[in-house]
């Protein structure tokens, strides 16, 4: 360096970008126990070693697995993990693949934490899930400088078999709910009837006219000839008046 150093100079200068940190091992141990970086470091020829860590976020897609779950039934999950290491000493240091470990990991972690859960629970709590798949990853990892900072199940596929099973049994389940309504709607009807029942007995003249107002409603919505019956009361009410008139009739003339 000594001889050459205008040109060694810039073999020693290093540039460490602002999402990047470098882990320098001189003679075989690491130099400082913390990452250089960003900007301009030194480095000595022969002497050291330097590996640069990504810090930025990294996904993990998790390919489909193949789990059973408690209740003995067979479904393909996969996922997708977001970390980020935040100390690249402890990610050079601890672990010789960070990256692949995590991904591993991550795959055991959901088959183990999906198996202990029913297909119902599955589908009903992913987000309760996803929690404790991020969790379990968390500490897991602190050792290797990772950082997990959300886990995300993307896919549930079950069998066609059982699809159709499930729907059918959504199916009948509406069905008997829909009943159940309708039962509770004609029982809060009868009800409301004979209240309006005992209204209307107390007064016979309302019943007639609840009558006409309902015939008269019909012939607007639609027109046609109604044909409706009349109480005998009335009919003798009106023969009563038409012979007294007839009786009168001659008396006058």
């Amino acid at each position: 360096m000594v001889i050459t150093f205008p040109i060694s100079i810039w073999m020693c200068l290093k540039i460490i970008k602002e999402y990047e940190r470098a882990v320098v091992f001189r003679l075989g141990r690491i130099q400082a126990d913390k990452a250089k970086g960003p900007g301009l470091i030194l480095i000595l020829p022969c002497i050291d070693v330097f590996v640069k860590v990504d810090l930025r976020t990294i996904t993990c897609n998790i390919p489909p697995q193949e789990i059973l779950t408690r209740d003995s039934v067979t479904t393909q999950v996969d996922g997708v993990v977001y970390y980020r290491i935040y100390s690249a000493v402890s990610a050079v240091a601890n672990v010789n693949d960070v990256h692949q470990a995590t991904f591993l990991l991550a795959q055991t972690t959901l088959r183990n934490v999906l198996g202990t859960r029913t297909l119902s629970q599955i589908l009903a709590g992913r987000e309760e899930i996803a929690h404790s798949i991020q969790t379990l990853l968390d500490d897991a990892t602190e050792l290797w400088g990772i950082r997990v900072a959300r886990v995300e199940i993307k896919d549930v596929r079950i069998p066609v078999q059982l699809q159709r099973s499930m729907a059918a049994e959504a199916e009948a389940t509406r069905e008997a709910r829909a009943k159940v309504l309708a039962a509770e709607g004609e029982m809060n009807a009868s009800k409301a009837l004979k209240s309006a029942s005992m209204v209307l007995a107390e007064s016979p003249a309302a019943l007639q006219l609840r009558y006409l107002q309902t015939l008269a409603t019909v012939a607007t919505e639609k027109n046609s000839t109604i044909v409706f019956p009349l109480p005998i009361n009335m009919l003798e009410g009106i023969d009563g008046i038409t012979y007294d008139n007839h009786k009168k009739v001659p008396n006058r003339a």
